[in-house]
């Protein structure tokens, strides 16, 4: 009776053992293959650049309120040749002096095909926003010089898309800050001041 139950206990340890060995080496798998698939498919920002801009309306008045309508042409390249993206949300507005002087406005969604560039051309602006007298009176004085710095701010969120596997939701913060030359009065296209490029945040 008790080399039976020796031998079951031999049995049980055995059998552990073995359970034990095979989750050991499913979870080694498990990580050099995750390991392998991120190295291979390891996904570069989306990269993202302002071409074009036209003004078609910019005025304030007392209390400090802008009223604008702006139109920006951006340029976003997936430098990836293995992972796609999907922009699920994304929203764009315009600062100046780090004051929002447009609502956000909300884009299509996007998807954005292996190693490919994408042109958005978003109109935004169209309603009052009210500003700070240090706004007022910068935007005045730059209207006058020629030259006015603007931010072009798009936020939103992304997966990629490598074959069949999806990724989970990534938060995307886009900055491309500008410098366009515009006199008062004027409407239409202006010119960018440089080669303004955007920085990535992800």
């Amino acid at each position: 009776m008790t080399h039976g139950k020796a031998m079951f206990s031999y049995a049980t340890t055995d059998l552990r053992r073995l359970v034990w060995t095979s989750m050991a080496v499913l979870l080694i798998l498990t990580g050099v293959t995750t390991l392998i698939v991120w190295l291979v498919y390891s996904p570069h920002k989306p990269r993202f650049t302002v071409v074009g801009a036209a003004i078609y309306d910019l005025n304030t008045t007392s209390p400090p309120i802008i009223s604008t309508t702006m139109q920006f042409t951006i340029v976003t390249r997936n430098p990836n040749r293995r992972v796609s993206i999907y922009y699920d949300r994304l929203s764009a507005f315009i600062s100046y002096r780090n004051q929002e002087i447009t609502l956000p406005t909300e884009l299509p969604p996007l998807f954005h095909e292996r190693h490919s560039t994408v042109t958005l051309s978003p109109i935004l602006g169209g309603g009052a926003v009210p500003v700070s007298m240090e706004v007022e009176n910068g935007l005045v004085m730059d209207e006058a010089y020629g030259v006015v710095g603007l931010r072009l701010v798009l936020l939103g969120r992304l997966r990629w898309k490598a074959g069949p596997f999806r990724s989970g939701h990534y938060g995307v913060y886009v900055k491309c800050d500008m410098l366009v030359g515009l006199k008062k009065g004027f409407v239409g296209q202006v010119p960018l001041l440089g080669s303004p490029g955007c920085s990535v945040d992800i």
